[in-house]
This record gives structure tokens, sequence and C-alpha cells, in this order.
């Protein structure tokens, strides 16, 4: 073999398995073997720039500017740069650029927020994060609710009023609900002959005779319903009492029941055994600015009244 094909016979390390199995010593890629140092001038780089190594009980600093930040509390604090640091100045920015906004929303009036596209988007977005965390947890993700217990958000059928000042009362001081239960004031048959003539009032066929019979004990003495409902069956918006007319049923699950004689189950059970609800007041939990902005969103909900 000349000495010009030695050289470019592939290289072995000397090293032989079997007689025959040998290790070759091919040199590395350039553009890897370049890679890497490079990797070792970036960690040499980061290493004087970003708090790096530990030093006795502390550690390098690095050598980039310092950051200042307020705490929520008012104090300035100067640090050598960190994430923990970094974090905290970015967070007292986006505070200030969202008072801009707040300071904005708390001059405007209602209305002016809900034409203004800029205004109507940040209050809404924040509005859906406090809905999340103080108000979703009974009334559900998108105010859909809990027939029986909470009231849907989202279905323009307010109990207390749909208005913008009235959805704030709400959220501010919260609200009782309260119907007495009538299971010995009427015997079996008048609670059933008034859920018959409730079930009516939605236009559901029922037994006529039997309506007619709860009509009279709705709209008179025995039942006295109509002094809470009306004697129309719309409800009392000072009282909270649902509109007996409109097919929205917040208590008896009347969308839900199979067929008639469910429906009326239903409704005999909420007669029956009455209505206790309660909302909390907000008015010690959230400030001002965050009760106006989730009575925005309460209203935008429910396309607002």
């Amino acid at each position: 073999m000349s000495e010009e094909t030695q050289k470019q016979a592939v290289q072995t390390t000397g090293h032989a398995w079997d007689g025959d199995l040998q290790e070759f010593n091919n040199p590395l890629p350039r553009w890897w073997l370049w890679g890497f140092y490079a990797t070792v001038v970036f960690a040499l780089i980061y290493w004087v720039l970003y708090p790096a190594w530990p030093v006795g009980k502390g550690y390098t600093t690095g050598i980039l500017n310092d950051i200042t930040y307020t705490t929520a509390d008012g104090q300035e604090v100067v640090s050598h740069w960190n994430t923990r640091a970094l974090f905290m100045k970015e967070m007292q920015e986006a505070r200030a650029a969202q008072q801009a906004y707040l300071d904005e929303l708390k001059a405007a009036s209602y209305r002016e927020i809900a034409v203004d596209r800029d205004k109507s988007a940040f209050a809404y977005s924040m509005a859906k994060v406090l809905f999340a965390d103080n108000c979703a947890a009974c009334h559900q993700a998108g105010g859909a609710g809990i027939i029986g217990r909470y009231p849907n958000l989202a279905d323009d059928s307010w109990l207390w009023g749909g208005s913008f000042a009235q959805i704030e009362q709400t959220i501010r001081k919260g609200r009782h609900g309260f119907m007495p239960d009538f299971r010995d004031a009427l015997n079996e048959q008048q609670i059933d002959d008034v859920a018959s003539y409730v079930l009516s009032l939605s236009g559901i066929e029922v037994d006529a005779e039997q309506a007619a019979r709860g009509k009279e004990i709705f709209s008179g003495p025995v039942g006295g319903c109509f002094a809470c409902h009306t004697q129309a069956g719309t409800g009392m918006v000072a009282l909270g009492s649902a509109n007996l007319t409109d097919s929205i049923w917040t208590i008896a699950d009347i969308n839900g029941a199979e067929d008639l004689a469910a429906k009326k189950a239903a409704v005999r059970a909420v007669i029956t055994h009455g209505v206790k609800r309660e909302m909390p007041a907000w008015e010690n939990r959230l400030d001002d600015m965050e009760i106006r902005i989730l009575t925005f969103y309460v209203h935008q909900l429910g396309g607002g009244k």
C-alpha cells in the first residue's frame, strides 16, 4: 500500500475484537465542533452577565444593570438583575398601564363603556377573571347557573331587575330569595291544582278543571300566591318573585322533565317545600371598581335591560 493510500484510509484506534472488529477514529464533524465551542463561549458570557455561581452563602450577581421596582405597599426596592426582580418590575408596569384604563372606566358611565370598543373590551376581559374567581362557583362559567339552586344570568330573565343599577345593588348588598312552604296551608289536591295552574301560565296544556281550581287558590286568600307573583303571575322585581308566564324556570326543572306528570311533580315540590336562596353581599370583599366592572359583565351576559 502506497503512502498516499495509507493517508486516505480510515484510521482506527488500534483496538480489535474477535480478530476483525475494529473501532474507527473518525474526527467530529466541523459544524458540530464549532457549535460546541459556541456553547462554551455562551456559557462564559452568561456567567458574567447573569447570577450564576454559588459563592459562600451568596452567589455571583452578574454585571447587568440593577432593577428598581415598587412593592404593593409603596416601598421602593433596588435589586441586582434576577428573574424575580424582573417579574416584579413588569407587574408594576402592567398595573400602571391597567390603572390608566381603570381611571377611564371610573369616569365613564355604564352606557359609555358599552359603546366604546376599547373600554368594553378591557372591562369584559378583567371582569371575566373576577367572575371566574368569585361568582362561577355558583353561577357556573358563562353564568349558566344551576336549576333549583343558582339563577341563570345569561337568559335575560332578571328576578331582581336587569338594569345596571339593579345588578350593581344585587352584587353590593346580596339578595335573599324566599318563598314560604305550603305543606300545612294547602292539602295535596290543592297543591296539585295550583301546580296545574302555574304550568298553564307558561302555555303548558293541563287539565282545565284543575287549572281553574288552582287559579282560585292562586288568586284568592287561601293560597295568596298573587301577593308576590301578581294576579297575572308575572312576578315582582322588588321581591325577586319569579315570572311564571315566560317559560323560564329557575327552581323547578320543567324543561328537563319527560312528561306532564314529571313537570307537575317539579312544581309541586316547590309549592310544598318553598324556596330559600341567598346570595352574599360583595361590597366588603370587592372594591368599588371591581363591583362596577362585574356589573357591566353580568349585564352583558344576559343582554341587559
